[in-house]
């Protein structure tokens, strides 16, 4: 499935990029997002040049980009073996585990368009989006087969390739397969009669043959969903091209920190952020296969003794997280048994990074935490910090190579330096837009290509930019967005709920975190009663954090919520009324 999209416009001259004064040296103004036709050639070309090399670390085994390159072609053989037409949507939902870069591979590699699916979805949620992609195919892990049980039948997925986190550990992953479902009880009860096993699959594709499908720059590659800039969860279409110009540009941006690493050593890379997410599709696994680097696939980040347990193990030089993750394992009393004197780049993304975990990582560790910005619509990354910096500077950075960047108001002109304005971008990075959402396209894109983020933000004198706030009422919870109006549709279709509204506050842990103010039908609705049904509707992150009953809601004369009003101080209980 192709779509066709006008290449952006000339970019404009150096002099109306003052960012590009801060570039370390050797970093270029542009990349060649033509370098390869598809993120197939890209993972082929690097499946030959560095066959021998370990790709992926997980559980203790390694395995090289040989051995990657025979278990993907194994399974895009079986998928094509399946009759599903060129273009099709396969989702998969899986943690971070060795089965995920195979399958996305496998994926691309058979010419369908990938769905990276939340692991953690409800039933509802994990309905709406395989109804919304049309997925047809789904990859999922033992553990979440429950989810999909429940809604299966509303949804088009017609074929279910079940994986179970030992399928290729070898006989140590009949163990792991034996702890996970029956020691810590992580496989609840399912039946998918219709489904065929992960390791099935590959022995069937491997007695099938694989017909390579020839793939452009405006082929789908993936459909990653978002937010957007309203709440309802739409999928951001990017092609192979956005991605591959990301890749790049990554790899430009972090050049002047890699070419530090001893030749004598792979790079190496931790990857504890999900993969479903963009930050780490991109920048952990694309990137690493670009770079012929080795990736640590983190499975649970939250499990802080077995992420520092098998960090000792390795040497590593780049380490993507979010704020939370750095400051969970600051405070971790085993942080000082990992060696981090190794590490070249720490990225932090998906959230802001607080200037005090900065301070005190860089103390511990050696290595600044160098900030970026960027969103599922741009594949993601768009602004970074220098890699060379060896402060913490506060802001996003200046844009990486390629891409352009400035503050718009309200009609869509450049705002001066140093006043508030819309962040918007333009860049090879940029989605094609909204899949079959036009209206919520065109919403976003201005007439010269750029993509209004959302985001409020300032641009300095030198081209550094600084988010100060946001345009639209997006929590953001861990580097997740959440967005009140999903929260407040789900809640509203309770029993006992009059009305109700979700906010973000501040929380130490996660940056932000959900409120929800509610008023009642009922006066026999309680918290539990709400926090009950929150746990069936929404994932973890988007569950209300605070509950405060009131005996109504703050509306401007024309009846529209005052969200700004409820983010305070609790009020005193509420007198339910019948």
């Amino acid at each position: 499935m192709s779509v066709t999209q006008p290449q952006p416009p000339r970019a404009v001259s150096s002099a109306d990029k003052p960012w590009l004064a801060a570039y370390p040296e050797g970093v270029p103004a542009e990349i060649d997002a033509s370098l390869y036709p598809s993120l197939v050639a890209l993972m082929e070309e690097s499946f030959a040049k560095y066959a021998q090399r370990p790709a992926y670390s997980f559980l203790g085994k390694e395995w090289t980009y040989a051995q990657v390159d025979e278990l993907s072609r194994a399974l895009a053989a079986y998928l094509q073996g399946l009759g599903l037409p060129r273009g099709e949507r396969v989702a998969v939902m899986m943690p971070n585990c060795i089965q995920y870069p195979v399958a996305v591979a496998a994926i691309l590699r058979a010419g369908y368009v990938l769905v990276n699916v939340n692991p953690l979805y409800t039933a509802r949620e994990l309905e709406h989006q395989l109804k919304d992609s049309g997925a047809r195919a789904i990859v999922i892990i033992e553990n979440f087969a429950h989810t999909l049980q429940q809604c299966l039948p509303n949804t088009p997925v017609q074929h279910v390739i079940l994986a179970a986190m030992g399928d290729l550990l070898g006989l140590k992953g009949a163990v792991v397969n034996a702890v996970v479902r029956h020691v810590k009880k992580l496989v609840p009860p399912f039946e998918l009669p219709q489904a065929v096993r992960f390791n099935a699959a590959l022995a069937q594709g491997r007695r099938s043959a694989y017909h390579r499908p020839n793939i452009g720059p405006n082929d789908i590659a993936v459909l990653q969903y978002t937010g957007g800039t309203t709440g309802v969860s739409k999928g951001a279409v990017l092609l192979h091209r956005n991605l591959i110009a990301n890749v790049l540009q990554s790899e430009a941006w972090e050049a002047p920190a890699r070419r530090t690493i001893p030749a004598s050593e792979q790079p190496t890379a931790v990857c504890a952020l999900p993969l479903y997410h963009i930050f780490a599709f991109t920048v952990n696994m694309m990137l690493g296969m670009r770079t012929g680097g080795k990736t640590i696939l983190i499975p649970n980040p939250r499990d802080l003794p077995a992420v520092l347990k098998e960090l000792r193990q390795h040497t590593f030089h780049t380490f993507p997280a979010v704020n939370t993750l750095f400051n969970a394992l600051l405070n971790h009393p085993e942080f000082d048994t990992v060696n981090w004197r190794n590490l070249r780049v720490a990225l932090g993304g998906g959230m802001a990074v607080q200037a005090a975990v900065a301070k005190r990582w860089l103390e511990r560790t050696g290595c600044p935490i160098c900030e970026g910005y960027g969103l599922s619509e741009t594949s993601p990354s768009a602004a970074c910090n220098p890699v060379t910096a060896k402060t913490f500077s506060g802001t996003i950075g200046v844009p990486i190579p390629s891409t352009e960047m400035k503050c718009i108001d309200d009609e869509g002109r450049e705002v001066p330096v140093g006043t508030p304005g819309e962040i918007a971008i333009r860049g090879p990075q940029v989605m094609a837009g909204y899949w079959q959402r036009p209206e919520e396209t065109a919403r976003v894109m201005t007439a010269d290509g750029f993509f209004r983020t959302g985001d409020i933000g300032v641009m300095d004198e030198r081209g550094y930019f600084k988010i100060v706030d946001r345009k639209k009422d997006m929590i953001l919870v861990s580097g997740f967005n959440v967005y009140p109006n999903e929260i407040e549709d789900v809640v509203a279709q309770m029993e006992g709920v009059l009305e109700c509204a979700a906010v973000g506050i501040p929380d130490e842990h996660s940056g932000e975190a959900v409120k929800l103010v509610v008023v009642r039908k009922d006066p026999a609705l309680t918290e539990a009663h709400i926090r009950e049904y929150c746990a069936a509707n929404l994932t973890g992150y988007k569950r209300p954090k605070v509950i405060e009953f009131r005996t109504e809601l703050p509306k401007t004369p024309v009846g529209k919520i005052l969200r700004r009003e409820l983010r305070g101080t609790p009020q005193p209980p509420a007198t339910p009324t019948a």
